[in-house]
C-alpha cells in the first residue's frame, strides 16, 4: 500500500517491536488505500470511517481492510497517524467489495467511487441538536389574553418549538421569551433529524390473478434469502408497482432495507405518494435535489437501519445500507440510469452486481425491458414474470400511424388535421389529450434568412436553442446561454433570425392558437422543477388541465386518468442516426408515450405523425407487436456483434488545444496493443467535436463478448499520465455515442 509519510512514530504497549498500521481509503482518484499508523488506545476495524492526515490537510477515509501488525523498524517512509475514528456504523464488507468491484469494472480509482459513498460527510459527526420547550408547572405571575393562549397549547405536556409555539398560539416570540424567562417554559435538548417511522406490513386485497402469481414468485425469491434477477415484465398499465411492493413488504418483514431505484427525480414525488399509501411511511428519498440537512438524515438513517425503505436516483446504490436485502429498478430501460460524468457506471447492472454480492434478489420493472435484459432471460440467467393485460378493465390504447407525406402541413404548424380534430372531440367528450414532441425549448435552431449565418455556441459545436418563454437561447451540452439578439451578429440585418423546427414551446403556442378555451400544461425539465412539478402533475391527474404538452418527461410512469389521447408530433427523430440502440430507444419510448392513454375505463387512443410509416418499428408499434421487433433488433445486433452480443468501450481524448489532442490521440493509436477477440475503430472527431471549450477525439472498441475488455485497455492505457489539458476518460458500455 502506498504510505503517507511524517516524522512520527509509534508503538503500542507490550509490543515495543511492533505497530499497528490500518490501510485507509480516501475519497481522491488514487490507485489504492494508504497506510497510517493506529495511534496507542484506537481501537480500528475494517470499515471503520476515520479522519486522517494527508499534506496539509485532514481527509475522512474508511480502514479498507482489518489493520495489521508489522514490526516498527520497517523500511520505508515514517507513517502518519490516524487522528480521529468516528463512531457512525462501519462500511460492511460487502459494500467494500461493492466499490471495488465497480472501480474494477469501470476502470476508475475506487477513491471515487468511495466519494459516491460519502457525499454526507457532515452525517459521520452526532447529529443536530435543537431546543423544544415544555411546560414546568410554574404560572406565569401575569396572565395575559397571549400568555393564556400559550398556556392552553403546552398545559397538554407537548414538547414545542419556540417558533411554532409563538405561530401556534397566535403570538410573538417575544410573549415565548417571556414566559422561558420566568420559567413557566423550560428547555429541553433533542436531535434535529426526523425519526423514521416503521412501515405497516398489511397485505394487499386487490391484486389480480395474474399480478398475484408473479407477486407469489416474487415473495419466494425474497424468502429464498439469496441471489435471483427477476424481471417484472408488463405492458403498460398492468400494476407493476402493486406486485412489486408485495416482495417489498415480504423484505421488510424480514427485517431488510428496500432500494428502489428510479430513473428521474420527477418521478420520485408520485411514487413515495404510493409508497406511503402502501405502507403508511414516507420512505426515505435521496436525489441530487435534497437539501444538505435531509441528506444527514437519511445518510445517518441508512446507516443505522432506521430508514427501511429507500427511493432514489441511481446514487443511492452508494449508501451505506446496514441490512439491504431488496433492490428494485423500476423502469429498468431508461437510459437515465447511465452515469457519464465523473464515474461512469450503469446504476441498472451495478445493482444486479450488488445483488449478487450480498446474496439477495434483485427486480427489475419495466414494460419495455432492454434488450440486455431480454437476452439474459433467453440465457436463463433472469427470471421472466409476464404481466399481458393491463389492471381491472383498462386496456391498452390503439396506435394509428399517420403518414406525414401525404398529409402535408401548413407553415409554421406541427399537427395534422387528423390531430387536430381528435384533439377537438376529444376535449368534447370531457377527457384529456397528451401532445408529444421529444425536443425542448421554442427551436432547436435560429438562422438569419438575410446571410445564413446559422446561431452557435462558443464553447460547442452545436446550434443554440431557443428558449422563449425564458427569452434567452440556450446550449443543451454546457449550458451556454445569451440574450436572443436583437440584429444578426453577422450581418447586422434586423429582423432576419428565423426559428427552424419546433420545440415543445412552439408546439404549445400552436396548440394556444387551435384551442384557445383549454386549459395548458407544459412538462419539460426546462420550465418545471420540484414543488411547481408536482404540482402541475397532482393538477393533470385531478383533470385540472386539458391538453399536456411535454418532453419525455410524461413517458416515465405518470398515470393520469382522464387522459385518452395521444399525439406524437415527430415520431422519427431519434430514427437514423448512429446510435446503435437508437431504434430500441425509440420503439421504447413511444410505447411508454402511447401507454399514457387509456389507463382506466375510458379507451385510449395514440396518433403518431411519420414519415416512415413503413419501418418495421412503426409497424410493431401500429400492431402492438413488440416481439417481431425485438426479434429483428437482436438479429442486427447479433450479426455486428454489438451489445448484448458483444462488448463496447469508449475512449474519449479531449483537450483545449485542437492541434495537440489530435496529435496525442493519434499517438495512442500507434500504440494499441495486438489482441485478439477485440480491435480499435478511431480516433476520429467525435460527432460534436467541441464541448465546453474541449477538442474530443473518440475510439471504440469493439470486442467479442467474452473479451477482456479491461484488461485491454488497462494494458493500453494503464500507465498513461496525459499533460497539460489533455484528459483519457473512459466509458465502458458506453449508451452516448455524441
Amino acid at each position: 500500500m502506498p504510505e503517507a509519510s511524517s516524522d512520527l512514530t509509534a508503538s503500542h504497549d507490550g509490543a515495543a517491536s511492533m505497530r499497528l498500521v490500518a490501510d485507509v481509503l480516501l475519497p481522491l482518484a488514487l490507485s489504492g488505500a494508504y497506510s497510517y499508523l493506529v495511534p496507542p488506545g484506537m481501537t480500528l476495524g475494517a470499515g471503520d470511517y476515520v479522519r486522517v492526515p494527508l499534506g496539509p490537510r485532514d481527509m475522512i477515509g474508511v480502514v479498507w481492510s482489518e489493520p495489521r501488525l508489522q514490526p516498527a523498524d520497517t523500511e520505508g517512509p515514517k507513517l502518519r497517524h490516524v487522528r480521529e475514528r468516528y463512531e457512525a456504523p462501519p462500511l460492511l464488507e460487502v459494500q467494500r467489495r461493492f466499490i471495488d468491484w465497480v472501480a474494477a469494472y469501470n476502470l476508475v480509482p475506487p477513491g471515487l467511487v468511495l466519494r459516491m459513498s460519502l457525499r454526507s460527510p457532515a452525517a459521520l459527526g452526532d447529529p443536530r441538536m435543537q431546543t423544544g420547550y415544555l411546560f414546568s408547572g410554574t404560572r406565569p405571575d401575569r396572565l395575559t389574553p397571549q400568555r393564556a393562549r400559550v398556556m392552553e397549547l403546552v398545559e397538554n405536556g407537548l414538547l414545542w418549538r419556540a417558533s411554532e409555539l409563538a405561530e401556534a398560539a397566535g403570538v410573538t416570540t417575544a410573549v415565548i421569551r417571556g414566559l422561558i424567562d420566568q420559567g413557566v417554559l423550560v428547555p429541553e435538548h433533542f436531535p434535529a433529524d426526523r425519526p423514521f417511522a416503521a412501515p405497516e406490513l398489511r397485505p394487499h386485497d386487490s391484486l389480480s390473478p395474474q399480478q398475484e402469481a408473479a407477486a407469489r414468485e416474487l415473495r419466494a425469491a425474497v424468502a429464498a434469502r439469496d441471489f435471483s434477477v427477476n424481471v417484472l415484465d408488463g405492458v403498460t398499465g398492468p400494476g407493476k408497482t402493486e406486485v412489486y411492493c408485495e416482495a417489498i413488504a415480504a423484505a421488510l418483514a424480514a427485517g431488510n432495507q428496500v432500494l428502489v431505484l428510479l430513473p428521474e427525480i420527477a418521478l420520485t414525488n408520485e411514487f413515495v405518494r404510493r409508497l406511503a399509501q402502501r405502507f403508511s411511511v414516507e420512505p426515505a428519498e435521496w436525489h441530487s435535489a435534497l437539501k444538505s440537512t435531509e441528506r444527514e438524515r437519511v445518510w445517518r438513517g441508512v446507516a443505522n437501519g432506521s430508514a427501511s425503505i429507500v427511493v432514489g436516483a441511481r446514487s443511492a446504490l452508494f449508501l451505506p445500507y446496514r441490512r439491504l436485502g431488496l433492490i428494485v429498478v423500476d423502469e429498468e430501460h431508461e437510459s437515465a440510469f447511465k452515469q457519464e460524468d465523473g464515474v461512469t457506471y450503469h446504476a441498472r447492472d451495478m445493482a444486479v452486481v450488488y445483488g449478487s454480492l450480498g446474496r439477495f434478489p434483485v427486480i427489475l420493472s419495466s414494460a419495455t425491458p432492454s434488450l440486455e435484459t431480454l437476452v439474459n432471460i433467453d440465457r436463463g440467467r433472469y427470471r421472466h414474470l409476464r404481466l399481458g393485460a393491463r389492471h381491472g378493465s383498462a386496456r391498452l390504447p390503439t396506435v394509428e400511424l399517420i403518414d406525414m407525406r401525404s398529409t402535408p402541413l401548413d407553415r409554421g404548424r406541427w399537427m395534422c388535421d387528423r390531430l387536430v380534430q381528435d384533439v377537438a372531440a376529444t376535449l368534447a367528450a370531457g377527457e384529456q389529450a397528451l401532445l408529444f414532441l421529444n425536443r425542448r425549448g421554442y427551436a432547436p435552431l435560429t438562422l438569419c434568412r438575410a446571410c445564413g449565418h446559422r446561431l452557435q455556441c462558443p464553447n460547442c459545436d452545436t446550434w443554440l436553442v431557443e428558449h422563449r418563454f425564458r427569452r434567452q437561447l440556450l446550449c443543451h451540452h454546457c449550458g451556454h446561454t445569451e440574450p436572443v439578439p436583437e440584429v444578426c451578429p453577422s450581418c447586422n440585418s434586423a429582423d432576419s433570425l428565423v426559428p427552424c423546427g419546433p420545440g415543445i414551446e412552439r408546439l404549445a403556442e400552436e396548440v394556444a392558437e387551435r384551442f384557445p378555451d383549454a386549459r395548458l400544461a407544459i412538462l419539460s425539465s426546462d420550465l418545471l422543477r420540484g414543488s411547481a412539478l408536482r404540482d402541475v402533475l397532482r393538477g393533470i391527474a385531478d383533470h385540472q388541465y386539458d391538453i399536456v404538452i411535454g418532453t419525455q418527461l410524461v413517458a416515465k410512469g405518470h398515470h393520469f386518468p382522464g387522459l385518452t389521447l395521444v399525439g406524437v408530433i415527430d415520431a422519427d427523430l431519434a430514427l437514423g442516426n448512429a446510435d446503435p440502440r437508437g431504434a430500441e430507444r425509440t420503439y421504447q419510448l413511444l410505447a411508454q408515450v402511447a401507454g399514457r392513454a387509456g389507463r382506466e375505463e375510458l379507451p385510449g387512443r395514440a396518433l403518431i405523425q411519420t414519415y416512415m410509416p413503413e419501418h418495421p418499428l412503426m409497424q410493431a408499434l401500429a400492431r402492438n407487436d413488440r416481439a417481431s421487433f425485438l426479434e429483428q433488433e437482436k438479429r442486427i445486433r447479433e450479426q455486428a456483434k454489438l451489445p448484448p452480443y458483444g462488448r463496447l468501450a469508449a475512449v474519449i481524448v479531449s483537450g483545449k488545444d485542437q492541434i495537440e489532442t489530435e496529435r496525442f490521440a493519434r499517438a495512442l493509436a500507434r500504440n494499441v496493443p495486438p489482441s485478439r477477440g477485440g480491435h480499435v475503430l478511431g480516433p476520429s472527431p467525435a460527432p460534436i467535436a467541441l464541448v465546453r471549450g474541449r477538442y474530443r477525439y473518440r475510439f471504440l472498441v469493439q470486442a467479442e463478448r467474452d473479451f477482456n475488455i479491461q484488461g485491454f485497455l488497462a494494458a493500453w492505457l494503464g500507465e498513461l499520465q496525459p499533460r497539460g489539458s489533455l484528459r483519457v476518460d473512459i466509458d465502458i458500455d458506453p449508451y452516448s455515442f455524441f
